[in-house]
């Protein structure tokens, strides 16, 4: 039989316990948010860094116009018409009428970039709230908005924009709401698929269950989950917004003087095209790299958010991982 009061050898160590106060636990990390986890895979994208980079670029220098150019983008001066680019302080030349091309383009900029965001965020607003109750409620009022925006989905766009126009005049708050109103469509059927398949979540059950209304759960809960796919959507339709207004503004239904834009300076260029092709080259330049930009953002929001894309890897990397761990080498 085995003595349980033996005495304890002087020299033992006492036992260590993994609860015991000599064992340091090691520290906690924090787990990165939703939103950290956007930026990390976004910033590995360089398609999606370039165009964040470029259309910060423009944003910058079409708010800081005043303090980048000392000229009036409305100063008319005949006696300097057609100047070559860098003459007499004027980087890129003056067109017909004297004015300065690259104050026109920096002042451009700031109506053609607000334009393009401001529908952007008043088709989300409407479309995100259409699509909401849709989908959430279901049956009858799914019926109804649905068939509204089938509706207004079926009227030509171009052709009421126009008549608009035409009617109530050209100002930049009657082109914002117009293309807003002729714009939404698209965010509301996203929004709707997203909430019918959200609603029957698990997490939403929950929410009842406990008394949290209708409006909590299609606002606080719901919405949040479908933030990320409408964030895409308005990426894109900045880009969208800005080729709707300069198409306008080219046909004289637009922006007009003396405000200008970039697709104001195409229409105006277009009868100087033999005499100054650079005058049309210029403002498409920039509604190119601008839409392009655009365009490659919600491309890159889009890949960071789908969890079946894979990593891109350079091939120099890929011949590295080869040449240390292929089995060949060993």
């Amino acid at each position: 039989m085995s003595n349980t009061n033996m005495p304890t050898a002087p020299n033992a160590e006492p036992a260590k316990y993994p609860n015991s106060e000599n064992t340091s636990l090691p520290p906690a990390t924090k787990t990165k948010g939703p939103w950290m986890v956007l930026w990390s895979k976004f910033s590995r994208n360089p398609y999606a860094m370039t165009g964040l980079v470029v259309l910060l670029i423009f944003i910058i220098g079409s708010l800081s116009a005043k303090l980048i150019t000392p000229f009036d983008p409305a100063h008319v001066d005949l006696m300097i018409t057609n100047l070559k680019p860098g003459t007499d302080g004027h980087v890129l030349g003056t067109d017909e009428v004297g004015r300065d091309i690259f104050a026109r383009l920096l002042y451009s900029g700031q109506v053609s970039l607000l334009i393009g965001f401001s529908v952007a965020a008043i088709s989300v607003i409407i479309g995100s709230l259409v699509g909401a109750i849709s989908g959430f409620f279901g049956g009858w009022i799914d019926t109804i908005f649905m068939r509204f925006v089938d509706v207004m989905s079926s009227i030509p766009t171009l052709f009421l924009n126009i008549l608009v126009m035409a009617i109530f005049g050209t100002k930049i708050s009657y082109m914002i709401l117009m293309l807003a109103f002729t714009s939404w469509m698209s965010v509301a059927r996203l929004v709707r698929g997203t909430y019918l398949q959200l609603r029957e979540m698990q997490y939403v059950e929950a929410a009842k269950a406990i008394g949290v209304s209708k409006t909590g759960i299609i606002f606080r809960h719901l919405l949040r989950n479908a933030t990320f796919p409408i964030i895409v959507n308005a990426t894109l339709m900045v880009g969208g917004a800005i080729l709707a207004e300069s198409g306008l503004s080219y046909l004289g239904l637009g922006i007009q003087a003396p405000a200008t834009s970039w697709g104001l300076m195409l229409s105006n260029s277009q009868e100087f095209m033999l005499i100054d092709p650079m005058q049309a080259v210029y403002p498409g330049l920039c509604i190119f790299i601008v839409v392009l930009a655009v365009n490659f953002i919600g491309d890159g929001i889009r890949d960071a958010m789908d969890p079946r894309q894979k990593q891109m890897k350079s091939r120099r990397r890929l011949d590295k991982w080869r040449k240390n761990y292929s089995k060949s080498e060993i």
